[in-house]
């Protein structure tokens, strides 16, 4: 079967989707991507014989010249015959199901990483993406998503095919790379890396924006640094809110407590040296980097927002507290400074509960609703 798959920007296809379209190639099947392509497509993707078509998406549904990447994804559908069409981020996924409507023989597969449109979510986000997904919903074949809030919110569309709605472990942590800590691993890359045995060290991985929230830990280690002199906040990631977080950091004095790392691709290490993984999130659909660190046995405190609910349970891997709490999280990431036994208990509890969202058991599930339609 010819198969395309379209995302907004090809950093999606390089983080989470190599290895699905892979395993489509490995089954025989000729798999192409469309993309605007910000970074270079995984080379090996290309070694493969994936065609990568740049299809110039932009990340607002309101912005004009996505009229020009509608007709340009038509264009492509139609010349092609794609007979399969798997897409991911909403905008471009509402874009491809809006110029593939009328073209027949065409099935239609949606992954939602995450709707814009969730409980607490701003007014203007129901507004325009939920009559957006509620609309492309009948030019829809099949609705995949990765969390329990979301999955419970498809169900209520009408797709074009009926009970095709299904709700997958996200995108697949690989254990392979992810792998449990060990003292003397972690020892040895502190030392590598510049840091002290007796430093207290949390690390969250990801854009550095509103969504994302940093500032929230930014306040929370203002107001634990006294008792925990020596704690480290590692920010892995680049973003719109770089230097807005940066400034608040300088304005507190917090230099020596929390680094900026930029973009790493060595975050497997990175986790090593940690002793304990935040997310501060305000929207997660199932959240990689908390998962990643479920697999490497740390133990967890969360904001308790969609997706980051749906991994950690509080009290039993980990903590979870208000989106806005800085009070709660900071008294959260005390209590497992003082308790070390309820750390190593917390960290061996997410490596249990992550098995069922490795790698491995996703592309399972994900080959069992593609032969629905293949």
């Amino acid at each position: 079967m010819k198969i395309l798959f379209v995302t907004t920007i090809s950093n999606t296809i390089n983080a989470f989707l190599t290895p699905h379209i892979k395993m489509l190639i490995e089954q025989g099947h000729e798999v192409d991507i469309a993309c605007n392509i910000e970074s270079e497509i995984n080379s090996e993707l290309l070694y493969f014989g994936c065609r990568v078509h740049c299809i110039e998406f932009a990340r607002s549904p309101l912005n004009k010249s996505n009229y020009k990447a509608y007709k340009k994804i038509k264009k492509l559908v139609l010349s092609e015959g794609y007979e399969l069409i798997h897409t991911h981020t909403p905008v471009a996924s509402f874009l491809t199901r809006l110029a593939c409507r009328n073209i027949p023989d065409v099935l239609i597969l949606y992954t939602a990483h995450g709707f814009h449109f969730y409980k607490g979510a701003p007014i203007k986000n129901w507004i325009v993406y939920y009559t957006l997904e509620k609309l492309a919903a009948r030019w829809t074949d099949g609705l995949l998503t990765m969390n329990e809030e979301d999955y419970k919110a498809a169900k209520k569309l009408r797709l074009r095919k009926a009970n095709a709605v299904y709700k997958v472990n996200g995108v697949g942590v690989d254990l392979q790379k992810f792998i449990p800590q060990t003292p003397e691993k972690k020892k040895e890359l502190r030392k590598e890396y510049g840091f002290k045995v007796d430093d207290f060290i949390l690390i969250y991985a990801a854009e550095l924006n509103y969504n994302k929230h940093q500032d929230l830990l930014i306040q929370a280690i203002n107001v634990v640094r006294n008792r925990i002199p020596r704690i480290k906040l590692l920010l892995a990631g680049r973003g719109s809110y770089s230097n807005q977080y940066q400034q608040l950091v300088k304005k507190l004095n917090l230099e020596e407590n929390i680094h900026f790392l930029g973009y790493r691709n060595d975050i497997a290490n990175l986790l090593h040296i940690a002793d304990l993984a935040v997310s501060s999130s305000r929207r997660e659909g199932l959240p990689v980097n908390v998962m990643e660190a479920m697999a490497t046995g740390l133990p967890l405190v969360v904001t308790a927002c969609r997706g980051n609910r749906d991994l950690v349970e509080d009290g039993v891997n980990g903590y979870m507290v208000g989106i806005d709490d800085v009070l709660g999280f900071a008294k959260a990431v005390e209590k497992l400074y003082v308790l070390e036994e309820i750390r190593k208990r917390f960290g061996e509890k997410s490596q249990n509960l992550i098995k069922q969202y490795s790698l491995d058991q996703v592309l399972e599930e994900m080959k069992e609703i593609y032969d629905v339609y293949l």
